[in-house]
């Protein structure tokens, strides 16, 4: 599950550049490149990309927050390396207790 959750996300994030890269900026430099000409018609694509922006960036900011929280499940049930290691050599020097 956790692995379909990052995949979506990269998904979702290459979705997200490409449209901020799609706006129209205020230089223009970036933009779609519309004159004053068909101003209307460059304003009704750029609420449609601002919406859709937002909606993918709610989309992945809500898909990171998943992401966190099934890891966070996952690593309440694992121990540190050190504990690990220990379990699976027991012949190794024992670390000093902090007194």
């Amino acid at each position: 599950m956790e692995s379909l959750l990052v995949l979506i996300n990269i998904i979702l994030a290459i979705v997200l550049i490409i449209v901020i890269l799609l706006q129209r900026s205020e230089g223009g430099a970036l933009g779609l490149g519309v004159s004053q000409d068909n101003f209307t018609s460059a304003r009704t694509v750029g609420t449609f990309l601002t919406k859709f922006t937002s909606i993918i960036a709610a989309l992945f900011i809500i898909c990171s927050i998943a992401i966190v929280a099934i890891s966070r499940d996952e690593l309440r049930e694992t121990q540190s390396v050190l504990e690990k290691e220990e379990e699976q050599n027991p012949n190794l020097p024992q670390i000093p207790q902090s007194k």
